[in-house]
């Protein structure tokens, strides 16, 4: 063991995790160094591999546990028992893993959103815990075999399932008597509302993108149907959807109740105007022209997914606009409501810097990174909204994510 606070890469020490961090770690000290623990939970005292050493802090690894926390469960995941990053909570008793994603979510409100004293958020815990997601995207070996990517690395584990997936969604496509595909490609699969199963291939997406272009369909027409409410939409199986079967409804209820209690003041007389910013196929649309009574505008990059919005959606007040946030939203009508879903990278100061100029009385956002939502608040206080709600919703059971919306007001003329 290493005790001194001199550390190399590939010491061992023994650490004490006292917080949670974003990302999925836990946090501890040793030897005035922050440690940030990889496969740490609060409560546990662990041997820790250190992986990267840097001047205040440095992270590592759990290679044993020397005593649990109270917190601590056996794997709920056999992936990510194998070595997949899927469920990094998987070791998390179920009960605590909401708590921990509201102390992250404040934590960063705090260090990063400039935020004093943040009041406790209301938090929603979306069922079921397990099976929950709808739609998956996996890799495939040199061999053909499709399967969960390992932590940090390309290499993958084909033998066993996730447990975030429903398990008829990967029946035949993962496991020793699996299906094979194409070497190299992506398989994109999801199970709709109609219960069908839809399985394609398609390109290997770069990090932090999705892939849209199918190469081949395997199963099914290669379109989904999901539907909310009275609305259905039909649209490539490669297009976004909410990945846990309860948050489109869990969303769009969120929405129109907070919609539902907001007075406008229509200063022009011209009736209220909304905008729906990376609206996707414009799923919380419906909510807000029947809460406000508004025309909406709903911009989205995807192509398709404007599309298959327009098709479900005809009929109400809404006008789909197809292309990027920052260079369609200045040409719109000046909204009284903007509701906005960014991808996990955030919408960042230029696009929160349109929407400001626009001066809408009330906004939404939604955001599924803790870090980049804070930042995002950071930019909304200091283009003069405050925010007046909070509610973090436990979206992906099982991993450190979590889905986080904010409801900001406009505090100056």
């Amino acid at each position: 063991m290493t005790d001194t606070a001199e550390l190399n890469k590939g010491d061992i020490i023994t650490v004490e995790v006292i917080r949670p961090a974003h990302g999925g770690e836990g946090i501890g000290h040793h030897g005035g160094r922050v440690i940030f623990v990889h496969g740490g939970i609060p409560g546990d005292d662990v041997d820790v591999e250190i992986t990267q050493v840097k001047k205040r802090f440095a992270r590592g690894a759990v290679v044993k546990v020397n005593a649990a926390s109270p917190q601590r469960v056996d794997s709920r995941c056999p992936a990510a028992a194998a070595g997949a990053g899927c469920c990094d909570y998987a070791e998390l008793s179920p009960e605590a893993e909401l708590d921990l994603k509201v102390r992250v979510v404040t934590d960063q409100l705090e260090r990063i959103g400039g935020l004093s004293n943040v009041e406790a958020p209301e938090r929603v815990e979306l069922a079921p815990a397990q099976g929950w997601r709808t739609r998956v995207r996996l890799g495939v070996d040199a061999s053909g075999r499709a399967g969960f990517r390992k932590v940090k690395s390309n290499d993958l584990v084909t033998d066993v399932a996730c447990s975030q997936v429903a398990p008829e969604l990967l029946r035949g496509l993962v496991g020793p008597d699996a299906r094979k595909f194409t070497p190299g490609a992506e398989v994109i699969a999801a199970i709709d509302d109609r219960g069908q199963r839809t399985v394609v291939e398609s390109r290997k997406a770069s990090r932090g993108r999705r892939a849209e272009t199918i190469l081949d369909v395997i199963e099914g027409d290669g379109n989904v149907q999901q539907t909310v409410g009275d609305h259905t939409w039909t649209f490539p199986v490669t297009g976004f959807w909410q990945a846990h079967e309860a948050a489109p409804r869990a969303y769009s209820d969120f929405i129109a109740e907070v919609l539902a209690g907001t007075e406008l003041v229509d200063v022009d007389k011209r009736g209220p105007v909304a905008w729906d910013l990376y609206g996707g196929v414009g799923l919380f649309v419906p909510a807000m022209a029947r809460e406000l009574g508004a025309h909406v505008h709903s911009v989205e990059l995807s192509e398709g997914s404007a599309e298959a919005g327009d098709q479900a959606l005809e009929g109400l007040p809404v006008t789909f606009h197809n292309g990027k946030v920052e260079s369609v939203a200045s040409q719109l009508p000046k909204p009284d409501v903007v509701v906005l879903d960014p991808p996990r990278t955030g919408a960042g100061s230029q696009v929160l810097g349109v929407i400001a100029e626009a001066k809408p009385q009330l906004v939404i956002h939604i955001g599924c990174d803790p870090a980049t939502f804070a930042r995002d608040v950071a930019d909304w206080s200091t283009n003069g909204y405050t925010l007046d709600r909070l509610a973090v919703f436990n979206a992906f059971p099982g991993t450190h994510h979590c889905e986080t919306i904010g409801v900001f007001s406009r505090t100056v003329s």
